[in-house]
Order: C-alpha cells, then structure tokens, then sequence
C-alpha cells in the first residue's frame, strides 16, 4: 500500500531527532557527513526509531544542500553525501518503514540572508540527488520563511510525482514570522501541490497544539506534526532536552483530536519519545472532522504611548540647513568632561548630539543611558548608534524596545566594526543580523510587530539613519548600497568624514536622485599624526594628499596644526553647504571645543548662503 493510501485510513507515526542523538553520542560536527563516514551509526539511529514503532523514517539531509555544506568545505559533496544518507536509510528501513528525504530550510529568522536564486539552485541540485536514489517522498521542514518554502515546493511538484510533505516553523503558535496567520500558510501550500502540510520544531507538545486548534483540516492533503521533546537547556557547554517520553504519551491523543495523520517528534526527542506516540496511538482511528476553536485574532496596534519630543532629523534637513555633532562616550567612568562638552554642543546650536556604540569596538559607557541623560538633563535631541556586533537578536530587540520606552526615537543602524580590532580582541563579534535587517527590523517595529512577528501592542516611532561611506574605490558602488537601505527603511544617511571638496562634488553628484537626505561627515584634524593614523589605519577614511600635506608641514606645532586643522574643515563645510544641508561634525577625542567651533561656524555659514534661515531652538 502506498505511503499516501496508508495516511487517507489511519495515522502514521514518524520519526525523531537525528541531531539530537548523534550530539549526545559526542558527535558535535558536520551531521550529514556522518552518512558517508559511519554508515552503521545512522542505520543504527534508523532501526532504533523502526524498532520504536515508527512507520516513517527520514534521511540524514536536513542540511545536505550547498549553502549549509559549505561552511565545513564540503559544498561538492552534495552528491556523494545525499547519496549515502538514501542508502543507509533503506538498508535500515529494509521496506518496513517508508523512507522520506528530507530537505530543510536555509533562511531561518533572516528571511533576506540568502536569496531566492540561491536557494533554487542549492534546492534543485539536493533535489536530484535524493529522487535518483529512490525516495518514497520529500519532507520539507523548519522552514521559517514561508517565500522560501513556496519556492522550492513550487519546484518540487513540478519534478516528482511522489509525495511531498510540507512544514512550517513558527515562532508563535498562531503566525508565521512574516504575519501569515497558520492556518492560511498552511492553506497556501496546499494549494501549491503538498500532499501532508504541518509544523515542526521550534514548539513543543502544548504550544504546538495551541497552532493546531488554529488550523483546519485540508480539503485534500493531510496533517501532520512534529514537536520539539522541550525548550532546550544549555549546561556545561552543551545543550539538552528536558522532555521526557510520558509526557509525549498524555499529548498523543490531543494530536490525533487536532486531525494530525502524521505525527513524529523534531528537536529533542529520541526513540522513546516515538515509542510513546506509537503505543498510544496503535489502532486509532484519524478524526474527519473537527472544531477550529481559536481564529487568528487581527492585529489592531495602537500608537505609541511614548511622546515624540523632536521632529526627526530627517524632516528637519530637508526643510533646512541641520547641524549634528558626533559626542563619544567615555571610556572611564568620569562623564565630567563629556556633560561640558554637550552643553557646549548645544550653546553651539546643533539638532542632535550622535553617540556612538562601542566604536572601534573598544568599551565605553553606554550611549543609552548617556542618551537619556542628554535628554533629561540638557533637553537636547540624543541620535543612538546601535552595532550588530555586540547584541544577538533578541539582544537588538531588547535594545531598542528599551530605547523606545526611554523616548529615544533617533537610531543610527551600523553593522559595526569587528571586536578584533578593539578592546578585547578574543571577544565575540554577534552579527545575527547585518545593518540592512536591522534597519528592517527596525521598520517592523514602527509597525508594532516584534522581529519573529508577534504583536508588540504599540507602534515605535524610530527615525532610522543608516550609514555611508564615499570613501571607497567604487562610489557606484556604496551609492547602490544607499538605494538598498532606503528599499529596507533607511531614512536618511549620516556618512564617513570627507576630506576634500572633490569628494563633496563627486558624492553630490552620484547621490542628488535619491529621496533621502545626506548628513555630510566632517572631522577636524588635531595634527599630522591624526591625519596618517586615520587615513592609513580606521576603516572607512581616507584623507586627499593635499591634506596630508598641509598637516605634515605643521608636525612641530600642535597648536597650529589643531588650526589648521579647523581651517581645513571650514572649507569644506563651506562647500558641503553648497551642496547638501546636512552637516556632521565628528569630535576627535572629546575636543568638543573644536566641534562647537565649527558648529558655529556652520550656523553662519548657512545663514548667509541661504538668507538668513532662522534656526528653531533645539528645547524641548
């Protein structure tokens, strides 16, 4: 009988974790590997989950595609591996259980971290390699992204005829993390051709159970599920489940209640958790009907209780001329010298006093709490750079939903420098997330929406900046890179410092079709020192040659060439101001009297180019 004629009269029992059991062996390495390697251990894990009663086994596939080999080099072994796992699943199957292969999903919680080509390509060539081995069908699981899911299903259907189970991984019961309620993506991919549609991983028993109340039964496919055994608990440097195998035997019938034809277990679990689904459920009869309980409620977000303070900057430099000035925090706990510096910042006129994150990845005082106290103390706009080196994603949100109950509406989204080049060069650098997804992620927020698509009850108000550097080979280039941060959010930019009137000129004319403003980065030079270690040794600054120059020539007279340095600067503020209304001076090493100098200086400036524009007072 086939695998489908068997599910249409009673309900089938799959099986469990592969991962969980090999990294319990001490297997912590390329899995799928392990198919060509040791054979007999994956036949071994196969015949366990048979002997447990399962009718349903899969290959060891889940990450045998290019993308994910490639990280252990192994991206040309795609057919040797997916080869390998077909056959050592059959010779343990030995036609007692069907064998499925399986293909997981690559795109996780990043829905842009690949694309859509790549993910056809590395789809199709894994797709080959397990229908010439002579699968009995493909299981498709964890898939986050539900574009993705579509896409390779889409393909699927038109090369095979066999069965296809499609599943979904949600991170809330009731939605996937784009906000398609379940029971429609579900839907959708019946529509596209799946024979069995469900979810797995992620949720264990009680939670996936609340997904199901949400879903109704197909019109022509099947259910199925597979729950994690628990949340996982991280001890002495490793991870395990907590779930045990009763637990898994008092849920079974609510799985078969919920419609499920095809139960099985994902993260987790192990033979026995299988054996417990088998034992109670021998015998049952599958539902035909059932009462969905619990419809996706649509999300009605309110606007957000915290009171913007300051029109964002962006409105502000497109209506006029618009000073910032960049403030770093200090690196000792003494804030003395920095408080005297924001007060003369503000006597100076700016819009906003920028904080940098850790920049350069050396520790200082963090700009929230800095931020807040600016705000609170001197009534002056705070504009918060937020890096993806130092928090995961759920360290990002915690951020940011923190900055948005503080009234900290201004962000700049960087990717940030590598912590190598700091403070603590055998620290960590996270990068969950590149500054292009925070920057949606961001803009998700101000929908009320969390980064996994949960309801927030609250729209945040963020002005996101984003950061550009013209300081590269190719401004073609960079400018490409602008008009993808703006297709992802971005505001308005605030860029590297420029120094030269040629650069001015080359970046007007490269970025003048673009909708968002320019906040044009200037940087006083302190001496000739400054000048060759920034422009041979800080990524992203390069300094013209005549400029060099004019600093070496003044080597022995710092206080010189500390004017020099602000005479520089003032030319060029004259011609950014010719060209853009944004202007962002950069304080070298808490030299705040330069930088309120040239503030000054920009306000007058601006004044007699533009006819005596008047200034709104930066109060609250």
């Amino acid at each position: 009988m086939s695998f489908l004629e068997k599910l249409n009269n009673q309900i089938l029992i799959a099986d469990g974790a592969m991962g969980t059991l090999l990294y319990s062996y001490g297997t912590d390495c390329c899995f799928e590997e392990l198919n060509i390697s040791q054979p007999g251990q994956i036949q071994n894990i196969h015949k366990a989950y048979i002997d447990a009663g399962a009718d349903v086994i899969q290959t060891n596939t889940y990450a045998a595609n290019y993308l994910k080999l490639q990280r252990y080099g192994l991206e040309d072994s795609v057919k040797e591996i997916n080869s390998a796992a077909v056959r050592n699943a059959k010779k343990a199957a030995q036609n007692n259980a069907y064998v499925l292969g399986t293909v997981g999903g690559n795109r996780g919680v990043k829905p842009d971290s690949v694309s859509i080509e790549e993910l056809k390509r590395s789809f199709r060539e894994q797709l080959y390699c397990l229908l010439l081995e002579g699968v009995d069908g493909l299981l498709l699981e964890t898939f986050y992204d539900l574009e993705e899911l579509e896409t390779i299903l889409t393909i699927a259907r038109k090369e095979t005829k066999l069965p296809i189970i499609a599943q979904v991984s949600l991170q809330e019961p009731g939605i996937l993390q784009n906000q398609t309620p379940v029971n429609e993506a579900l839907t959708r991919l019946e529509g596209l051709g799946a024979d069995v549609i469900g979810l797995n991983c992620r949720l264990g028993p009680h939670h996936m159970l609340l997904a199901l109340e949400q879903i109704e039964l197909p019109k022509h496919a099947f259910l199925s599920a597979y729950p994690n055994a628990s949340l996982p608990a991280y001890t002495d440097g490793k991870f395990h489940y907590e779930g045990d195998a009763d637990y898994f035997r008092q849920s079974a019938q609510s799985f078969r209640t919920q419609g499920v034809r095809l139960l099985g277990g994902c993260c987790g679990t192990t033979p026995e958790h299988i054996r417990a689904f088998s034992e109670e459920l021998k015998n049952s009869v599958p539902v035909t009907e059932k009462v969905v309980k619990l419809k996706p409620k649509k999300i009605v977000v309110e606007p957000s209780a915290v009171k913007r303070e300051f029109a964002p900057l962006q409105e502000i430099v497109k209506e006029r001329p618009s000073v910032i000035v960049e403030l770093d925090p200090p690196r000792k706990l003494d804030t003395s010298k920095f408080f005297e510096g924001a007060k003369a910042l503000k006597e100076a006129g700016i819009d906003s006093i920028t904080l940098a994150d850790n920049s350069l990845a050396t520790v200082r005082i963090s700009n929230e709490s800095l931020g807040y106290l600016v705000k609170q103390e001197l009534a002056m706009r705070p504009l918060i750079h937020i890096a993806c080196r130092d928090r995961n994603i759920i360290g990002l949100q915690s951020h940011l939903m923190g900055l948005h109950t503080l009234g900290l509406n201004d962000v700049l989204a960087i990717t940030g420098d590598p912590a190598r080049v700091g403070d603590f060069p055998g620290a960590s650098s996270v990068y969950d997330v590149s500054s292009f997804e925070l920057i949606q992620m961001i803009k998700q927020l101000n929908e009320g929406l969390s980064f996994s698509g949960k309801d927030l009850g609250q729209k945040t108000d963020f002005s996101i900046a984003a950061a550009f550097n013209p300081n590269v080979r190719s401004l073609e280039k960079a400018v490409k890179r602008l008009e993808k941060k703006i297709h992802f959010g971005a505001d308005y930019f605030i860029s590297q410092p420029v120094f030269s009137e040629e650069k001015l000129i080359e970046i007007y004319e490269n970025t003048k079709h673009l909708d968002a403003p320019i906040y044009i980065g200037l940087m006083p030079l302190l001496n000739s020192k400054n000048a060759e270690f920034l422009h041979n040794e800080v990524p992203g600054i390069k300094i013209a040659d005549s400029i060099r120059e004019r600093m070496a020539v003044l080597n022995d007279n710092p206080i010189q060439a500390a004017r020099e340095g602000i005479a520089i600067t003032k030319s060029l503020i004259d011609a950014a101001l010719d060209l853009f209304n944004g202007i962002y001076l950069i304080t070298p090493f808490l030299r705040y009297e330069l930088t309120a100098e040239l503030a000054i200086y920009a306000r007058q400036r601006a004044e007699e180019l533009r006819g005596n524009i008047i200034y709104a007072e930066n109060t609250i």
